[in-house]
Formats: structure tokens, C-alpha cells, sequence
């Protein structure tokens, strides 16, 4: 559902919430005042994201990838503000398929921006893993400098810590004299 109409449904009910209460209809009135507020709500936060979400933390992968499925135009249906949230979700999902595939929306959350700096952290250590898994080890010292920076309540230092660890070892390889 558009934007738009979510604003138009939720002034409406304010509306009749209003009017309940003016006629003393208190109790109907707070309810759908209650409701107005609820589809507000969904003005900032869709309720598709949220799903995913939260099937994302379960590791259901499947679910997430059909609730965010059900997004069909972005531009249309999310604030701005989530357009880089949203490119994150479908990169964090199809990572698990192709992580080289996932590259090109992390790339893009970025380029959206996001708000909080840990989902951005993320989206860089994300990154920085594709970029090793290329042998790319600049780019990839890069992207781990940079979510270290953006990682500022240490959310996901031990992942940093680990992924500094694997590009230490992916020396050692080249410097033996070859890759394994």
C-alpha cells in the first residue's frame, strides 16, 4: 500500500475518533484512536521490513525473502530513510545463496545511507568478507578500517576481530607460495 493512503487512513480515523468522542462514545473513541495511531505507525515503519526482520533473526531465510517479496516498488511503498535498510536485507539474504551476488546491494545501502552506524558497520564487513573472497585483501582492509570506525559500540568487534584473523592467514598462504 502506498504511502499516501496510509496517511489519508490514519487522518481519517483520527477524524472519526474525534468525532466518537465528541458524540460520547469515549471507549470507540480511544480504540480507533488507537488504530489511527497504529496505521501512522506504519507510515515510518513497514510492516513487510518488520516481518522480515524478524524472520531474519530466526534464520528463516525463505520467509524473509517472501515478506520482502511482497515489496514490489520501494521507491513507492518506504520512506527514503528505509531505502538502504531494505537493499541491506535482500544483500543479507542473498548472501547466504551467492555472496558475490550480494555485493551490488550492500553497495547500494550504502550509497542510500542508513541511520544506524552498526547496520552500517555491517554492510562493510559484509563487504569487506566479498572482497576477501575475491583476494582483493586492499579493498577488503578497506571495507574492516571502515566498520571498525562505524562500529562505535563495539557490536560487532568480534566479527572484526575474526575477519582480521582470516586476512592474517590469507598472507601467510600467499607468502608460502601459494593459495590452498
Amino acid at each position: 500500500m502506498p504511502n499516501f493512503i496510509r496517511l489519508i487512513i490514519s487522518f481519517a480515523l483520527l477524524g472519526a475518533a474525534v468525532t466518537l468522542m465528541v458524540f460520547s462514545f469515549w471507549g470507540w473513541g480511544i480504540l480507533v484512536f488507537l488504530l489511527a495511531i497504529l496505521v501512522f505507525v506504519t507510515f515510518f515503519f513497514n510492516e513487510n521490513m518488520l516481518i522480515a526482520q524478524y524472520f531474519l533473526r530466526k534464520e528463516n531465510m525463505e520467509k524473509a525473502k517472501q515478506w520482502l517479496d511482497r515489496i514490489t516498488d520501494y521507491e513507492k511503498q518506504l520512506v527514503s530513510a528505509q531505502y538502504g535498510y531494505y537493499h541491506l536485507l535482500i544483500g543479507l539474504i542473498e548472501s547466504r545463496k551467492a555472496p558475490l551476488q550480494s555485493e551490488k546491494y550492500f553497495k547500494r545501502a550504502l550509497s542510500f545511507g542508513m541511520t544506524m552506524d552498526h547496520n552500517t558497520a555491517l554492510a562493510k564487513l559484509s563487504l569487506a568478507g566479498i572482497a576477501m573472497a575475491k583476494r582483493n585483501k586492499r579493498e577488503a582492509t578497506m571495507y574492516l578500517q571502515e566498520a571498525k570506525k562505524a562500529d562505535k559500540n563495539k557490536l560487532l568487534a568480534e566479527q572484526i576481530k575474526m575477519m582480521q584473523g582470516q586476512m592474517s592467514q590469507m598472507d601467510r598462504t600467499v607468502i608460502k607460495g601459494g593459495y590452498r
